[in-house]
């Protein structure tokens, strides 16, 4: 069973990661990182050429975390691959031991500055489509093309499917925006997620807890059952929160974080210390994470170190995390 699947339906406070494969073939910095991860996250996210830009594919990196005993979550995108592709690399993922998945539409190769610009997007799915694809096979036992899966047993008389025992069942998550306006689309997008199969829900990366909990309500309000676990991205620099805010959408950090950050970058330069800005960016996060558990606010944290995820075991100790 999926290591996040079992920890968040026994109530437990899940955490997960996140990381990128390389660009290149080696992947001695992400095991690394996944060695401090190991029994510190209930799954790492791998992404998937997030932001459209060329890498490794998230399914090599994924075999070698669950290699290691790590657990992996694997991202799929529909901008790179039809749902053949799509579904031949949850096969091969279901192959390895695999059994978590997020589902996401993907990054437009231009329109988020990829750096393949002649690369043609598919987009034969959504993350909606995505979900429905792995939902119908879970339920039949077939492929996208209704053709059975090797390992089923088929009756040679009427074509039915007597034992579905050979088909792959995936733990199935969705990603949502907290902060946007008009807020219903959102609700309507987790809404159709959820009734598509996502069993759990990774947020945007938050920095306000108190519009994090208006969306909260406005969930509860709707009647939407769901694992819903808090996005935190660690600043590494108010230069960082800033270009986010101007270019990423959905992120909205608050003025005082930002100042906090300058304030340490001042200090850093004064003293001639190194470093001071993500030290204080790290203890943000952890200030959140722990804030998000105490007041139970969701059922657990996605943490987005982006590049920094050696950082992430020590996010959990600040915050008196463990799992």
């Amino acid at each position: 069973m999926s290591l996040l699947k079992e920890a968040l339906d026994a109530g437990k406070f899940g955490v997960t990661a996140e990381m990128a494969p390389p660009k290149g073939c080696d992947f001695t910095e992400q095991m690394e990182a996944a060695a401090l991860l190991n029994g510190k996250v209930h799954g790492v996210n791998v992404t998937d050429m997030q932001s459209a830009c060329l890498k490794a594919t998230g399914l090599g990196l994924c075999i070698k975390l669950k290699q290691a005993g790590v657990e992996p979550i694997l991202q799929m995108t529909g901008r790179d691959r039809n749902r053949m592709a799509l579904m031949g690399d949850a096969l091969a993922a279901a192959a390895f031991g695999i059994d978590t998945m997020l589902a996401l539409t993907g990054d437009h190769p231009v329109c988020a500055g990829g750096d393949c610009k002649d690369a043609k997007p598919v987009y034969d799915l959504d993350s909606v489509g995505i979900l429905r694809m792995l939902s119908k096979m879970e339920e039949t036992g077939r492929d996208c093309g209704g053709n059975p899966l090797s390992g089923n047993v088929v009756d040679k008389e009427t074509g039915e499917i007597t034992d579905k025992s050979a088909t792959p069942k995936f733990y199935k998550g969705a990603s949502v925006t907290p902060v946007y306006e008009p807020i219903f689309l959102q609700i309507n997008k987790l809404r159709q997620k959820v009734e598509a199969g996502a069993e759990y829900i990774q947020t945007q990366g938050i920095f306000d807890l108190d519009s994090f909990k208006r969306f909260m309500e406005e969930v509860d309000k709707a009647g939407i059952k769901t694992h819903i676990m808090a996005g935190i991205i660690p600043l590494k620099a108010a230069g960082m929160a800033k270009f986010m805010n101007a270019n990423v959408p959905g992120i909205d950090v608050p003025q005082h974080m930002i100042d906090r950050l300058a304030a340490a970058a001042a200090e850093g330069k004064e003293k001639g210390v190194k470093g001071l800005p993500a030290k204080v960016g790290m203890e943000m996060a952890a200030e959140m994470i722990a804030k998000i558990k105490d007041e139970k606010l969701c059922d657990g944290v996605h943490i987005m170190a982006i590049g920094a995820e050696k950082n992430v075991p020590t996010i959990l100790d600040m915050a008196g995390i463990s799992i």
